[in-house]
Formats: C-alpha cells, sequence, structure tokens
C-alpha cells in the first residue's frame, strides 16, 4: 500500500511538470517609424534646437557633438515617406530640406 502511495505521489509530481503550452500570438514585421538624429559641430553640439515637421507644431531637439553621434544620441520618431524639416536656433534657419525616411531608417542631419 505504501509502495502504491508513493508511486502514485510520483506520478502526479511527474505530470504536475508538463503543461500545454498554446500558441502565443507573435507580432511580426517593423514598426513603421523613421528616426532623425541631429549631429553638429562645434557650435551647436550640445544645443536645443527647433524641429518643425511638415509645417506642424514644432518641438525641441538636442544637437550631438559629431564624434559622439555614433555612439549616443536622442533619436526622434517621425511618419516614414517625403517630409519637409527645417530645424532653427535662435530664429536662424539652420537646415530647411525635404527628406525621405524609409522604415527603421535613423536619418542623421548634420548641422553647420
Amino acid at each position: 500500500m505504501k509502495k502504491n502511495l508513493l508511486l502514485l505521489f510520483g506520478l502526479v509530481l511527474l505530470l504536475s511538470g508538463c503543461r500545454a503550452h498554446l500558441p502565443v500570438a507573435q507580432q511580426g514585421g517593423k514598426d513603421d517609424a523613421a528616426y532623425l538624429l541631429f549631429v553638429g559641430q562645434n557650435e551647436y553640439g550640445g544645443k536645443q534646437v527647433q524641429v518643425s515637421i511638415d509645417d506642424a507644431a514644432p518641438f525641441t531637439a538636442e544637437v550631438v557633438k559629431a564624434k559622439k553621434a555614433s555612439r549616443r544620441g536622442t533619436q526622434y520618431g517621425i511618419a516614414t515617406g517625403t517630409r519637409n524639416l527645417k530645424v532653427t536656433y535662435d530664429g536662424k534657419i539652420l537646415y530647411q530640406k525635404k527628406i525621405f525616411v524609409s522604415t527603421q531608417e535613423v536619418k542623421q542631419i548634420m548641422l553647420p
């Protein structure tokens, strides 16, 4: 009787470790977004600039120095496609251009 009880208990422990794994929904593909990284030389490196995309409300972006751009820097997400980009600092236009960005692309905007 004791052997049967131990065998039954061992069987229950063995089967309790088994669990049915149901398929989990997974998202495939990439986000439909591109990213901008603002890079400047000594004059604007480390400063805050105003960025306007397609005449929308401007936002503030931080400019990273050119030598640090490959290792770190804040990337700003934008919608993919053709965009009109304007970067200003103290009312002075530093960069104004029509750019094209694709999915998951990090476009470096080189400021003077």
